[in-house]
């Protein structure tokens, strides 16, 4: 009796531990920004198309086995049956339709989701470059002359428009709960344009392997109001620390679970200067000239808005 029963417990052991994905987090299909649901959207759909025929192919498995079981002796037996024009119409025709509905879906949706897309909204977004470094991340507010390591802070309902390097190895840029990520690379600019749909604090993480302080290269973004941003910046711009060559020459060397750091300021072009510091390596590689130009010319104004300040002050 107890070698029969063993083989019904190990069968049921597969759905016990479905029980234990209780207490996991369904942080990609309960985005709380824009991206993340249109995202979400597209795997419901894509998911949904090819279950049109998974689904009837399960179900007619276990059909035409009962069916045609040897103990029905009701069966049809035809054993010269070869060719049948509907169901090969069925068999061919349901996933040609549905290939050409994916193939539509994809094209629309690659080109509506492209990380380098601006997003369409009302409200101007803000910028922020983030720079991956060993191990983690650093983010310059270019507008509003402010710089914070592993934490950032925007409105939400607000486009934010990403800007992102590496002064290390190739990382990955990554706010599960608002979707999308993207490569960091030395060298390189690439772009991300994200918003949140709603107030809250997200957990954002590093998606490349990028060495031993991997596990804790995450940071915080909080989604708040218009004016609790603006007294957030505020109060950043009264930090007594400032992200100068010097400190940040120190910053970049590899340290693990690094602390929030905030700065009142930072070192000139520091975000082109990090990209431009591996053009000899990578030739080639670089943001594109036009592309180079507009960033020299945001980061001279921005030095002239911040030498204005100064002065003013």
């Amino acid at each position: 009796m107890s070698k029969k029963r063993y083989p019904r417990l190990f069968g049921i052991l597969p759905f016990l531990g479905m029980l234990f994905l209780g207490g996991c987090k369904w942080t990609l299909i309960d985005s709380k920004g824009q991206v993340g649901i249109d995202e979400m959207n597209l795997i419901y759909i894509s998911t949904g198309l090819m279950l049109l025929v998974v689904i009837p192919v399960i179900i007619m498995a276990f059909v035409f086995a009962w069916k045609y079981r040897a103990s029905n002796k009701d069966a049809t037996y035809t054993p010269e049956w070869a060719h049948s024009t509907k169901i090969e119409m069925v068999v061919w025709g349901i996933p040609l339709l549905i290939i050409i509905a994916l193939g539509y879906v994809t094209y629309v949706s690659t080109h509506h989701l492209d990380p380098y897309r601006p997003l369409d909204h009302e409200k101007p977004p803000i910028t922020i470059q983030v720079v991956a470094l060993d191990w983690k991340w650093m983010f310059i507010y270019p507008e509003q002359g402010i710089a914070t390591v592993n934490k950032i802070v925007f409105p939400a309902n607000t486009p934010v428009n990403f800007r992102i390097t590496s002064d290390s190895v190739m990382n990955s840029f990554f706010i599960p709960a608002l979707g999308g990520q993207i490569y960091a690379m030395a060298g390189m600019q690439t772009q991300l344009h994200l918003i949140a749909n709603e107030n809250g604090e997200f957990d954002g993480i590093s998606a490349n392997y990028s060495g031993a302080g991997f596990t804790g290269m995450k940071f915080k973004a909080v989604a708040t109001s218009d004016a609790d941003f603006a007294a957030w910046v505020d109060e950043v711009k009264k930090s007594p620390k400032q992200l100068d060559a010097a400190t940040y020459q120190a910053l970049a060397k590899p340290s693990e679970k690094n602390p929030v750091e905030l700065y009142s300021s930072y070192a000139p072009n520091l975000f082109q200067t990090i990209i431009d510091k591996y053009e000899g390596m990578n030739p080639g590689k670089g943001v594109h000239h036009e592309e180079k130009e507009v960033a020299s010319s945001m980061e001279g104004m921005d030095m002239g808005k911040h030498s204005a300040a100064g002065a003013e002050e």
